[in-house]
């Protein structure tokens, strides 16, 4: 039965995430100011990329699960097997604006994530207007709010957030996100000593370039709705036990060869795909040795095919682009 379903992998823009039922009691947030400013316009590139998406009953479940749940959803897979791109998908069916992004590397930090203080920019704007005899410039000038910071905003939809490649952070940032993932909140000390004065609230700029800044008060950022948070990994590492409690994990396999032969017409010209079996077959012999991805498929299929018409050889252009991203042989 897949009537409970709220994404429902159509590929087609609709309203049921007003439809997702109230959170458990010890998931509901009560954010305020609600934040009501537009959201940026998707991009073309990632308007594609989500249309096109091609998902399995098992992933519809558990997406459709971390809907529910109000947990993120920590997706695990082989790198090419579209744990990104799920995010995408998620993000432009439900209507939910285009997608927050945060990509992990090994020096990431949470404030990274939730807000950046320019202070020596404040520094200096606060020396010069002493100087001139003004009066102090507003703190939340120099406050941006990060891809997280952003996401955690209370709005009345959830915002869909991608942490990417989580498994290349430092030891400690899983951990360190354990507590905004249960409290659906975090402050900035730099706007609460502020608020401790004459003012209790600040406006400051998002993740979300070419968007009016957002009111923040006493310096706390508190969700309304938990956003919809996508945790990728490649398995380079374990988490701890404590933060896989806390999240909805799924596994996306490899795509079987109906499934390359959907994507494969679902991504392009119907000339291109209507000749793409015998190098979808090369492509699934070679994956496992090579550890391909799909797009090494797409990219193929598409180059092997206008070279045929200017007179080469599909096939052995195919071995060669296929075979080039082979382990070499000892």
């Amino acid at each position: 039965m897949t009537d409970w379903w709220i994404f429902r992998g159509s590929n087609q823009p609709h309203d049921g995430i007003a439809s997702l039922p109230s959170p458990q009691r010890w998931r509901a947030f009560d954010g305020f100011p609600l934040v009501t400013t537009e959201l940026p316009a998707w991009s073309p590139v990632d308007v594609e990329r989500a249309s096109f998406y091609q998902a399995d009953p098992r992933v519809l479940d558990l997406v459709n699960a971390a809907l529910y749940l109000r947990r993120p959803l920590l997706v695990t897979g082989k790198p090419g097997v579209g744990k990104s791109t799920l995010a995408l998908a998620v993000a432009y069916e439900l209507g939910l604006g285009p997608v927050l992004r945060w990509p992990i590397t090994s020096r990431t930090t949470l404030k990274d994530g939730l807000y950046t203080y320019d202070a020596i920019r404040r520094l200096h704007d606060v020396s010069t207007a002493r100087d001139q005899g003004e009066a102090e410039t507003d703190i939340g000038r120099y406050i941006t709010l990060g891809p997280l910071g952003t996401a955690l905003l209370p709005r009345e939809r959830p915002r869909v957030l991608l942490i990417d490649e989580l498994d290349k952070s430092d030891i400690d940032l899983p951990n360190d996100l354990l507590n905004v993932f249960e409290e659906g909140e975090f402050t900035v000390p730099e706007l609460e000593r502020a608020a401790r004065g004459e003012r209790n609230e600040a406006n400051v700029a998002t993740a979300d370039r070419g968007v009016d800044e957002v009111r923040v008060e006493e310096g706390r950022v508190r969700c309304r709705e938990f956003p919809f948070i996508v945790l990728t990994s490649n398995q380079e590492r374990e988490f701890p036990p404590a933060f896989l409690r806390r999240c909805v994990p799924l596994t996306i396999l490899p795509p079987r060869q109906d499934e390359l032969m959907r994507i494969v017409q679902a991504r392009l010209d119907a000339e291109i795909s209507a000749e793409a079996a015998d190098v979808v077959k090369q492509f699934l012999r070679q994956r496992d040795a090579g550890d391909l991805a799909t797009d090494h498929l797409l990219n193929a299929l598409y180059l092997t095919f206008h070279a045929a018409r200017g007179g080469g050889d599909r096939e052995q252009l195919a071995q060669r682009l296929l075979g080039r991203l082979q382990p070499p042989t000892t």
